[in-house]
């Protein structure tokens, strides 16, 4: 094995090939065993969620065996969202969690996500020594030792009732007509449910998994058709998830698509107002808008910025003691109901912001005024390092330079695919075209290169 296995969230690459194997998957499971087994008894216990991939039934049941041959009591709970794999993890006692799941990624790529016992997803330090392990010989137990696997029917209704725990709204969800776009993924039932249980009607809109149309054409990556649906029943709004649901897109009652900034502008002023947002502090990452951090400091409240990454948010707001943040993207962490990134949970802090107001989606869908921001992708092979090209480093000098008086620039690796993300922000529209059109074409013309 080569190369470093753990990125910005778990291991994550191309199903049935190197590191998403089912090879690698049983010495993970074996590595990850070996390092929560504290001790010879067996009574360590680990649970595994998935979302709707074809390929999760091979990593599970590799994973199953590596654990299992290091004594560690497996729990299967079948489809269910990321944050309900961190909730089930600390509700269940388990000393691991784990989600097999390459969330907004097509279905021919899976991942495999880790969680501690108190339900936080693993620091660096903890996944490098699982590594460590993994590289090395696996000592495995003892014939009577070897742990037992069995599946968990009721996992999903589990999640169901703490999230209904979640909504403060008078009177639930009646009278209100609610699209929730499941993405053919992790939350095709759970998502739906709770919405009706609490009074909602409901429009599903993917809710048909076949193992292979997970976030295609539907879901956070592709609202779209969420907003279609909301506009042709007449919906309040909608509420857009991912394949694995730790992520959320709302969608107004016009079809407008509002991203995690405006979720997060909306709950952090309403939050600062009822003494509920702790330090009087978001913290998002370095790719939230401008015009986000502009508005939050008018109305009192100060942002702090992280690497991308919803962990590396998560790991902020512990050490800072603060309990909301996010992305753009559309991870919105809420430490006092969730370990992680909630989509579900996100979406009824949103619909109980529009029962107790009596406004309409549209009229909390946009605080503030978005600063122009371009966003490129281009994709490179493994072995390429285009950010160290002389040419390169020269465009972005260039383009840093130019942007410096009225904007900002942002080049760096996706942590969950092979891309080059080219992010910029700027007044003025015509220059940031520009900016980000030079960078993208010079990093294109070193990849060109032989």
């Amino acid at each position: 094995m080569s190369g470093k296995l753990f990125g910005t969230d778990g291991v994550r690459g191309r199903a049935n090939t190197y590191p998403m194997t089912a090879e690698v998957a049983l010495r993970l499971g074996a590595a990850a065993g070996r390092y929560f087994r504290t001790d010879g008894l067996n009574r360590h216990r680990v649970v595994i969620g998935k979302d709707t991939r074809l390929s999760g039934y091979m990593l599970e049941n590799a994973l199953t065996a590596g654990l299992t041959s290091t004594g560690m009591n497996v729990l299967l709970l079948g489809p269910v969202p990321t944050p309900a794999v961190g909730f089930l993890t600390r509700s269940m006692r388990a000393d691991l969690g784990i989600m097999i799941s390459a969330s907004h990624n097509p279905h021919y790529d899976n991942g495999i996500k880790f969680f501690g016992p108190d339900g936080f997803k693993l620091s660096d330090d903890a996944q490098d020594e699982i590594e460590h392990l993994l590289r090395g010989e696996i000592e495995p137990t003892q014939p009577q030792n070897i742990g037992r696997a069995k599946r968990i029917d009721d996992a999903r209704g589990r999640y169901v009732e703490y999230a209904k725990t979640t909504f403060s709204g008078n009177g639930g969800l009646a009278g209100l007509k609610v699209v929730v776009d499941c993405a053919n993924g992790a939350a095709y039932r759970a998502a739906p449910e709770v919405l009706w249980e609490l009074g909602a009607e409901v429009i599903p809109v993917g809710v048909d998994p076949d193992g292979f149309n997970i976030n295609q054409d539907c879901g956070s990556t592709c609202p779209q058709t969420a907003a279609e649906a909301v506009v042709q029943h007449g919906a309040d709004m909608g509420i857009c998830l991912d394949g694995d649901a730790d992520r959320v897109m709302i969608i107004d009652e016009n079809g407008h698509v509002a991203d995690g900034d405006q979720l997060m502008a909306l709950m952090a002023t309403r939050w600062a107002k009822n003494g509920l947002l702790k330090g009087s502090t978001l913290v998002a990452t370095v790719m939230s808008n401008l015009g986000l951090e502009r508005y939050l400091q008018g109305q009192g409240v100060n942002l702090h910025r992280t690497n991308v990454g919803d962990r590396y948010v998560v790991e902020a707001m512990r050490k800072g003691g603060f309990n909301l943040g996010g992305e753009q993207s559309g991870h919105i962490v809420m430490t006092d109901y969730a370990t992680t990134g909630d989509g579900l949970i996100a979406g009824l802090q949103f619909l109980a912001a529009m029962v107790e107001t009596g406004n309409a989606a549209s009229a909390l869908t946009n605080s503030f005024e978005t600063v122009p921001q371009k966003l490129s992708n281009v994709r490179y092979e493994a072995g390429k390092e285009p950010l160290t090209a002389v040419a390169v480093k020269a465009a972005i000098a260039e383009g840093e330079a130019r942007l410096a008086a009225s904007g900002r620039l942002l080049i760096r690796k996706s942590g969950t695919e092979p891309l080059i993300r080219v992010m910029g922000e700027c007044e003025d529209e015509a220059l940031l075209k520009d900016v980000i059109g030079s960078i993208t074409s010079a990093i294109e013309s070193d990849l060109s290169t032989p």
